[in-house]
């Protein structure tokens, strides 16, 4: 039985995790494998969640970030190795978490990892994803998917690069509209990669806002929800995308503070309790959003677990 008691006896949904290696090939290998540990004992992102990443801000930190940026990549990668089934549902069971919405990154993790890992724990809610790197019929996969069960569907343009106003970008979401499912994007400039794969896997400057901005105008009957509600970029989120009430954001590596601003433009219904786990830890997360609802029930209930519960039909 799962333990409900992290958010003061309210159920928690988290909207935006990850299972297995998104960032290379086969990373679904990754899911099944037992006692993985984080290769670093204390890293960079640690610091931020202890100070629930009350430091973030759109400008300071922007600057701040380019400075560490090694350090906050290898931080990401060695959490990105954890990302296993057993470490996601003991990280379920200590924060009260009851489902999680797992999103795919094809050709690295797919729906089909996804699925098989849905067959061994129900708590994993599977997206599905466009394989940009090979031709296919995606109106046929994105049926077999939904119809197996897929519950929405994942686009990160920076690993992927491909940019969110691109006419590809376009036609997958025309292919995946008529289920009636949600559409999460990365938001936001980041980076995954060192090296010589930085320039080669990824290109960061697609997480800016702008680019979201003509596709979810474009689809005003499709759901989107914009990951970590843009990171540093929060306030492009705010400007650019608050206006559109096909828009939610999900809260993951935000501050209470800014969860109190993007309610204020998104409302009370637009907002979803997210981890990122395993690049963000749940506990924090979980507490950052506690503090931006300043003892609210009824508000912690709705962003922690009655506004995903409703998109996702759970």
């Amino acid at each position: 039985m799962t333990k409900i008691e992290s958010a003061g006896g309210s159920m928690i949904i988290d909207i935006h995790t990850h299972l297995g290696d998104i960032l290379y090939l086969n990373g679904g290998q990754l899911i099944d494998q037992k006692r993985v540990e984080k290769k670093i004992f204390f890293d960079i992102i640690s610091l931020s969640e202890f100070m629930l990443h009350t430091g973030i801000s759109d400008t300071i930190d922007q600057w701040l970030y380019k400075k560490v940026y090694t350090l906050v990549t290898r931080a990401s990668r060695a959490r990105n190795a954890t990302a296993t089934l057993e470490n996601m549902r003991r990280s379920m069971d200590e924060t009260g978490i009851v489902k999680s919405a797992c999103m795919p990154i094809p050709p690295y993790l797919t729906f089909d990892d996804l699925r098989r890992a849905q067959a061994k724990d129900a708590g994993v809610i599977p997206f599905t994803g466009i394989d940009y790197t090979k031709e296919y019929d995606i109106d046929s996969a994105l049926k077999a998917d939904v119809a197996n069960g897929a519950k929405g569907m994942k686009l990160h343009p920076i690993i992927q690069r491909v940019s969110l106003d691109m006419e590809k970008t376009f036609a997958a979401v025309e292919a995946f509209a008529p289920y009636g499912l949600p559409v999460l994007f990365h938001c936001g400039v980041s980076s995954y990669y060192l090296g010589a794969e930085q320039h080669q896997k990824e290109n960061a400057v697609l997480g800016e806002i702008a680019y979201a901005r003509d596709l979810v105008a474009n689809f005003p009957n499709v759901i989107f929800i914009a990951g970590h509600a843009g990171l540093f970029q929060y306030r492009d989120v705010m400007d650019l995308l608050g206006g559109f009430k096909n828009v939610m954001v999900d809260t993951s590596v935000q501050s209470p503070g800014h969860i109190r601003e993007l309610l204020k433009v998104f409302g009370p219904e637009r907002v979803m309790y997210a981890s990122d786990w395993p690049y963000g830890n749940r506990k924090p997360a979980v507490k950052i959003v506690k503090k931006a609802c300043c003892a609210d029930k009824a508000l912690e209930r709705r962003i922690f677990y009655e506004n995903a519960a409703e998109l996702l039909g759970e």
